[in-house]
């Protein structure tokens, strides 16, 4: 699941904030596929209005905000590997999540994707190297991924993996703002 761009009129979140507005510290926490302990509720900033969706994808660090009924479904079908956070988000009144999977999958199928790129210690990102810098036509081997829900790849934080039914159920609810492909 990644961000739909494409939805006409959509708007866009900046990365999420204090209450008091004051930066996260590490905005990157939210992507790292660990479970996190919140001690404050966060505030998600719209960057451009337009219409809210169900699923986006907030700031350069990708914070993953869900509506209620995007909520609901994961809370259903997968409630050990995701936590959701109530967040504040600018101009609604209606309730939204900070959506953080939990569950980390070194599940990257390198041989059936069409190209790959890991981090170079020439790269210049020391805490990088050996994670995935790039891949193309991503595909994740089913063995690996065993009979997990939903997670996120090892090295690679960029896409949240669904299985079919949370997928179909997302679908289902009508949720606008996900883009699914088959990995």
């Amino acid at each position: 699941m990644e961000n739909d761009v494409y939805v006409p009129g959509r708007w866009y979140l900046s990365a999420p904030t204090k209450i008091d507005g004051q930066e996260v510290d590490d905005i990157w926490q939210f992507v790292e596929g660990k479970p996190l302990q919140l001690s404050e509720r966060l505030r998600i900033p719209v960057s451009r209005p337009g219409k809210s969706l169900d699923i986006d994808f907030a700031g350069a660090g990708q914070s993953p905000v869900v509506s209620a009924r995007v909520a609901s479904v994961f809370r259903e079908l997968s409630p050990d590997t995701v936590q959701l956070f109530p967040v504040e988000v600018e101009g609604q009144s209606v309730p939204y999540y900070l959506l953080n999977v939990s569950r980390l999958i070194d599940a990257v199928d390198e041989r059936a994707c069409r190209s790959v790129e890991r981090w170079k210690p020439e790269d210049g990102r020391p805490d990088r190297v050996g994670e995935y810098h790039a891949i193309s036509g991503l595909r994740i081997d089913p063995a690996k991924a065993g009979d997990a829900r939903v997670f996120r790849l090892w090295g690679y934080c960029l896409p949240i993996i669904v299985d079919e039914e949370v997928k179909a159920a997302l679908e289902s609810a009508g949720c606008a703002g996900g883009l699914f492909t088959e990995v």
